[in-house]
């Protein structure tokens, strides 16, 4: 007999009038769990073997650290993250529901739509980055086969921003190839998946191995000592790169229920992120570390976009055949990393009303309306800005969840209470102890993003809490709730 917190709930009755069920969002019966270790292994490696990952390494050497530090950085991050990654996916692959239902446990019925539609808007912008990635590769692809759109003129959307229009025309085209897979529903969605991560695996040892020989060996391409005069020059950036690396992965620490909900035993899902995340990130940043580093020696400058590397070859073919490799492999990232999430979630809005299909084309619109080229416009921002400020917000999330389900629940929840009025109704559908722990994480980090985007003047003090935004965000809430519900839940 299994392990009472190995044990697969299913549902017992029919809950098909319930305005909170749909099939997109129903739990994954036993019969539906169909991945193992080495599948849930493998979604990491899509996952991971991104252009976002090799810029994530890639951005930190622009900030100064050198090769070593760097990859310590991010594979520490990864390491941290990984903690709250298995603990939320338990409960998915215990009651086979993803993020926004499970949500409804410690947020209500309708309060869970906070927690999950904050997690949608992050995943919108990153959908927009990763279109705004491959758009950039479909212009340099265009650019390098045909002159005229070479010349196309620079075009001034005054605060929208001001770039080529081949640069606005690569978005564009993207994004409307994104939209028609989408549109098409998850399975074409998850059958693409499996086709990203061999291309950017060729591209990226492809360019370390231009690297290699053009720097003339390992061993020059990694000779760019840090830039950081002293220790405390280093640790004041060490310690929000840290949080960033954390709130890179924030988001799937969220919503992986999404994903661990098929997994066939709880041993397999932590298993397959563990052997997934831990090896396959590590390995593609130090690529991005490795080639940036390179561009140092060879060009004299860091060039953290592998889109602008590629753009400087001077083969044509070998331009061409990149930009595609790119363009592909971005798409197929893009889709199940960043419309999974939020197209549930608008879904949980109104399951009745919204289906997947309708959640997965508000994502590419809202996308659009975040204009990611202004958050991918130099490292420093896409670090502090964008990796950072979204931490602020989905930290005090996780940290909610886990205390609900591990430390108050003791991990047992009513399936069927989920999906209908009852236990998880609280106040009119929301749980004010929820909300206002969630709260409480996240009103520390408001001064700090503020400070950051240059809206306010800031006591430094709320300036270096900042640094630590995730970890703040994730204890505060922790503790209140703990302490708001402990009573209640007999504790």
């Amino acid at each position: 007999m299994a392990h009472a917190s190995e044990e697969i709930r299913e549902l017992s009755e029919s809950l098909d009038d319930s305005p909170f069920y749909n099939e997109d969002i129903a739990p994954v019966p036993r019969s539906g769990r169909k991945w193992g270790k080495w599948d849930i292994a493998a979604l990491w490696v899509g996952m991971s073997v991104c252009i976002p990952t090799y810029m994530l390494a890639a951005s930190l050497i622009g900030g100064g650290m050198n090769w070593w530090q760097a990859i310590l950085t991010v594979t520490l991050g990864n390491t941290i993250v990984l903690v709250p990654m298995v603990l939320v996916a338990h409960a998915g692959t215990r009651y086979g529901v993803p993020f926004p239902v499970l949500a409804r446990a410690v947020f209500g019925l309708h309060g869970a739509n906070i927690p999950s539609v904050l997690r949608a808007i992050v995943a919108c912008g990153w959908f927009g980055i990763q279109t705004w990635i491959g758009g950039a590769a479909i212009h340099q692809l265009m650019a390098a086969g045909f002159d005229w759109w070479a010349a196309l003129p620079v075009v001034d959307l005054g605060f929208v921003g001001k770039m080529s229009l081949g640069a606005w025309l690569g978005f564009a085209i993207f994004w409307a190839i994104n939209m028609a897979i989408i549109w098409r529903g998850i399975e074409s969605i998850r059958w693409m998946e499996n086709l990203g991560a061999p291309f950017l695996l060729i591209i990226g040892l492809g360019l370390l191995a231009w690297a290699w020989t053009r720097a003339g060996g390992l061993g020059p391409m990694l000779s760019a000592p840090d830039r950081f005069g002293t220790t405390g020059e280093f640790l004041a950036f060490f310690f929000p790169a840290l949080t960033g690396m954390v709130g890179y992965w924030a988001t799937l620490s969220l919503n992986i229920p999404d994903f661990s909900r098929y997994a066939r035993s709880q041993r397999d899902q932590v298993l397959g992120q563990a052997l997934g995340l831990n090896t396959t990130m590590p390995l593609f940043a130090f690529i991005g570390v490795a080639v940036t580093s390179a561009t140092v020696v060879i060009f004299g400058e860091e060039i953290w976009n592998p889109v602008d590397l590629l753009a400087r070859f001077d083969s044509v073919p070998v331009v061409v055949l990149s930009m595609i490799a790119l363009a592909v492999a971005t798409l197929t990232t893009n889709l199940a990393a960043n419309v999974v999430a939020p197209a549930n979630a608008f879904t949980n809005l109104a399951p009745k009303r919204i289906s997947f299909r309708a959640g997965g084309m508000a994502t590419g619109i809202i996308g659009i309306l975040m204009m990611p080229w202004k958050l991918m416009a130099d490292p420093t921002g896409y670090i502090f800005t964008w990796l950072i400020g979204y931490s602020a917000l989905l930290g005090p999330i996780a940290g909610v969840l886990i205390c609900d389900y591990f430390v108050l629940r003791r991990m047992e929840l009513s399936l069927a209470s989920l999906y209908r009025p009852g236990p998880y109704s609280y106040v009119r559908g929301f749980n004010p102890k929820a909300v206002a722990a969630l709260a409480a994480g996240i009103a520390p980090n408001v001064p700090g993003f503020l400070g950051t985007i240059g809206v306010a003047a800031v006591p430094q003090f709320w300036m270096d809490l900042y640094a630590y935004a995730w970890f703040v965000g994730f204890a505060a809430p922790f503790g209140v709730l703990w302490a708001l519900e402990a009573g209640r839940h007999g504790r």
